[in-house]
């Protein structure tokens, strides 16, 4: 190494090293051994994956085949086993450099981030387990009173007022009645409301499709760059619909990154989105190359909170499961067809 490069290498906090081709570290900084708890000379001995997590492994052969092939690898995670036992999760960049048969690599140690995410991902998912709850019990509550109060009604309308002599009686059974019929009202309204609940405190406006995808492209701009997406666009059918902005922001954003974070380590993503309008059916149709499901297998769980498919510790679950509630909230709907190795096709139908 240059000598005048050595301090930057010594002295770094971030984890620094080289590796051959072979697949054994050829140079680790202080930094990396420190972090992992071996010294230089045992982190040499072996090759890099005995220090990588076994759930991992395969996963990270997958991508490192691609820097042999010299294709550099950015924004991969993974984890390693501390000579403590620890797990730690590392963030690299890793640029091959093929006449040397040499890889070079920086690594950050983002641990701490994905406990807070894991952390952020439980509360959610106890926050939706609630709220599932008071919905169901205000539902329950306010149907099953209808019943008792129909029966009331039923009841007084029962007697007949013409044997009741006494007017002031005959008058309490009329407010009886009203009362009872009042309280139905309430009951049919309420039930009526938390149906509409979700739709109408959502602030619609005529969003255009196109202008949605650039902002969201532009947001994730190094990432489609890194990854070499490719779109393949046509909103000729469908320009725009009435929708709620943030949403559909989201359902991009979430797709789009699903497909680079699920593409195969083999082939570039390539993401193909198509809106239409035919007899008063909009739809919008998003396609992907990517790792694709087994529909058999998980077909029925694609959209639920904390599901993951591929093995992939990054995945938290929720992606999807917001894209399915955006979508159904306003009314809309969203099916999936897909195969493995084959993509994944998203169909969502708007309320029309």
């Amino acid at each position: 190494m240059n000598l005048q490069l050595e301090p930057f290498f010594d002295l770094s906090m971030d984890c620094l090293c080289i590796a051959n081709y072979e697949g054994y570290f050829a140079k680790i900084n202080p930094a990396f051994v420190e972090l992992l708890g071996y010294s230089e000379e045992e982190l040499s001995s072996k090759p890099i994956s005995e220090f990588i997590y076994d759930k991992d492994r395969e996963r990270t052969a997958a991508h490192r085949k691609n820097l042999t092939n010299n294709v550099p690898l950015v924004n991969f995670e993974n984890r390693y086993i501390c000579k403590s036992g620890e797990l730690v999760w590392l963030h690299w960049t890793s640029i091959p450099v093929e006449n040397e048969q040499l890889i070079y690599a920086i690594a950050k140690d983002v641990t701490h981030k994905k406990e807070l995410e894991n952390e952020r991902i439980g509360h959610l998912g106890q926050l939706y387990e609630v709220n599932k709850k008071l919905k169901q019990l205000n539902y329950a509550t306010s149907h099953d009173l209808r019943s008792p109060v129909n029966n009331l009604i039923s009841m007084v309308d029962l007697i007949d007022l013409s044997k009741i002599e006494d007017e002031e009686t005959r008058e309490i059974l009329h407010f009886i009645r009203l009362s009872a019929e009042g309280l139905k009202t309430s009951l049919n309204s309420s039930v009526d409301a938390l149906k509409q609940k979700d739709i109408s405190n959502e602030k619609l406006e005529e969003i255009s499709f196109n202008a949605i995808l650039r902002k969201v492209q532009n947001s994730i701009s190094a990432l489609i760059r890194k990854a070499g997406a490719e779109f393949q666009v046509d909103f000729l059918g469908l320009e725009s619909i009435p929708f709620n902005a943030v949403y559909m922001e989201s359902i991009f954003l979430n797709l789009i990154t699903n497909s680079i974070k699920y593409a195969r380590p083999d082939v570039l993503p390539v993401i193909s989105i198509i809106t239409d309008q035919k007899k008063g059916e909009k739809t919008f149709t998003y396609s992907d190359n990517g790792l694709g499901f087994d529909m058999e297998k998980v077909g029925d769980l694609i959209f639920n909170l904390n599901q993951k498919f591929h093995g992939n510790e990054d995945s938290k679950g929720v992606g999807l499961y917001l894209v399915y509630n955006h979508v159904t909230s306003l009314g809309g709907s969203i099916s999936v067809d897909s195969a493995v190795n084959k993509g994944t096709t998203f169909t969502i139908k708007f309320k029309a």
